[in-house]
């Protein structure tokens, strides 16, 4: 019961990295505000972790809309009088070389993965203050570090992801509220699923390809990041501060001669 009495936000919490990681924080004692777009999918999420006899509520909100975001947490504060963990997990892919890339996708891979991580953020971290203490974790990706074709948008949000957990860190220490980073690799979810079937012609082939970017030769799972932010939500990372943790298999720092 790493996370007892914890009350943690989790946003995209309907399916993937944030549903497993929804139902490892309630296994471990969290109370769990399950956030997603989708209310179908949230409530899901709720429905199984209430199954093991796990707290939870869904609270649907749009996590680009800060009227949306701002009352979804005062719907929280009010329920839980505290936010102690929020995990900024919500997010889209964005394919494209720089060039072929159409505006309004542009605009909006931006908006939803840099601005779904700013609104949250904006809004907790005040009762976090009062708190003095917290942990935020934000999702990057390992293409925040590295070079990989097609991904302008994408690359550039998890790259200012990655900068703005630094400098979160940095406004933030003194109330004794962490910021750290998740730099995933390729995970095998329904969103990477689905990104696949867009864009190439022969999914299954495409996955052989991608693994053999990895040192690992597999696909990570969503629960390899639920563990990552199980460590980053809990006490046993109390000295980790405006860090990115790698979760990917080895593609960054590794390479198989």
């Amino acid at each position: 019961m790493r996370l007892r009495d914890k009350v943690i936000l989790l946003t995209g919490a309907g399916s993937g990295i944030g549903k497993s990681t929804a139902l490892l924080f309630a296994k471990e004692g969290a109370s769990v505000i399950v956030n997603d777009l989708d209310p179908e999918s949230g409530n899901d999420t709720v429905v199984e972790i209430l199954k093991e006899n796990g707290e939870a509520i869904f609270i649907q909100a749009d996590v680009t809309d800060a009227e949306s975001v701002k009352s979804m947490v005062n719907k929280a504060i009010n329920q839980y009088k505290r936010i102690d963990i929020l995990f900024n997990n919500a997010g889209i892919s964005g394919v494209g070389k720089l060039h072929e890339v159409d505006i309004d996708a542009w605009n909006k891979t931006m908006n939803v993965n840099i601005n779904g991580v700013m609104l949250p953020s904006k809004f907790v971290i005040p009762h976090m203050m009062k708190q003095k203490k917290g942990s935020i974790i934000n999702m990057s990706s390992c293409i925040a570090e590295m070079g990989l074709a097609n991904r302008a948008s994408y690359s550039t949000t998890k790259g200012a992801i990655l900068a703005l957990t630094k400098s979160m860190q940095v406004d933030y220490a003194r109330y004794n509220i962490r910021v750290n980073a998740i730099l995933p690799g390729t995970i095998f979810t329904p969103f990477v699923e689905n990104y696949l079937k867009q864009s190439y012609e022969n999914p299954e082939e495409a996955i052989e390809q991608i693994k053999t970017r990895q040192l690992s030769g597999e696909l990570g799972k969503p629960e390899d990041v639920a563990y990552a932010a199980l460590f980053l939500a809990s006490d046993e990372s109390k000295f980790m501060m405006g860090s990115p943790l790698y979760i990917d298999g080895g593609v960054v720092f590794g390479k198989d001669a």
